[in-house]
């Protein structure tokens, strides 16, 4: 028995099933796990499948988060989905399950849970769902709704398909998706539109990020500079890859000032690796997307040396 049987095995054991992801979560951890439970409640819809975590508005048409007791978890199958390291597991309470399941394309720093499934070459977790759909589909049911939410997970960790880690499967799965007939340009439209706030910002972005002659780029957003345009961090998603689209551009550092003054760091590169580096500065991720975290702004003129050194 592999590992996508024992995980199947799991999945037909228990009544309750409770799908957790990471904080801070983007389209892929959103659209595995709400695709996920929507595959597995119509395959099994006598079993009680919840997902959990922060309600996040702006990925809401992925689907909601459910509110639940603590008692939910008694006796309860717990998958933990697109998430690389225990901390960020949003909701603690992944550990009062009776039996936890860890599925991730991220590397597998930090091994938890009684079962695991990371594949790291995996362009998205929600590439990895729709292969464990796949592998058992006289089994599972994948609904028009669930491929929907399993796309814009795969659109929005492929960078639309412009990232290293997109595959020919990756456009297979696409394809197989697509045959449940939900509407993509829909999806595209959606994922491609901002607030007219992110506008703004994104040409506060062009004009104020300061890139070195070898191709590092970084800007730093103040918590001043956010409230101008009457945004929070999570606004600042829309703009993170900006620096890219530049020619000159082969890595850059996203600096997004927290209440407490210390930094959200989100690293992105064109080449060179920087998961390494993100690692040292309390985060980490793929080579060349990950996040970090700066106490202050000395260890944001660090990380910004150190980028430069890299590249």
């Amino acid at each position: 028995m592999d590992t996508l049987e024992k995980i199947l095995e799991q999945i037909k054991k228990y009544n309750r099933i409770i799908i957790h992801r990471h904080q801070r979560p983007d389209p892929d951890a959103i659209g595995s796990q709400v695709g996920l439970a929507k595959i597995l409640q119509a395959s099994f819809p006598h079993k009680q499948i919840k997902v959990v975590g922060k309600q996040i508005d702006g990925l809401s048409w992925l689907g909601n988060m459910d509110e639940i007791e603590g008692d939910f978890f008694d006796d309860a199958l717990v998958i933990v989905i697109d998430t690389a390291n225990s901390p960020r597991i949003d909701d603690r309470r992944f550990e009062n399950g009776a039996f936890l399941i860890k599925i991730d394309h991220h590397p597998n720093d930090d091994p938890f849970g009684d079962l695991m499934w990371v594949k790291e070459e995996a362009s998205s977790s929600s590439e990895l769902v729709f292969d464990f759909y796949n592998r058992f589909k006289d089994q599972l049911t994948l609904t028009a709704d669930a491929a929907r939410d399993l796309y814009a997970g795969i659109v929005g960790d492929t960078g639309r398909f412009m990232y290293a880690a997109t595959s020919a499967h990756t456009h297979s799965v696409v394809a197989g998706l697509m045959e449940t007939g939900f509407d993509m340009v829909a999806v595209n439209q959606t994922l491609d539109e901002i607030p007219e706030s992110v506008a703004h910002l994104s040409s506060y972005v062009y004009d104020n990020l300061q890139i070195k002659a070898n191709g590092a780029a970084h800007i730093v957003l103040s918590k001043e500079a956010l409230d101008k345009f009457d945004l929070k961090d999570a606004g600042t998603a829309g703009i993170v890859s900006l620096p890219g689209h530049i020619t000159t551009v082969k890595c850059w550092a996203i600096f997004v000032e927290q209440d407490d003054h210390s930094y959200r760091v989100r690293l992105r590169s064109k080449g060179p690796v920087i998961n390494e580096l993100a690692k040292k500065h309390d985060g980490g991720g793929h080579p060349l997307a990950s996040g970090a975290k700066a106490a202050n702004i000395e260890e944001v003129n660090q990380i910004v040396s150190e980028l430069d050194q890299l590249v």
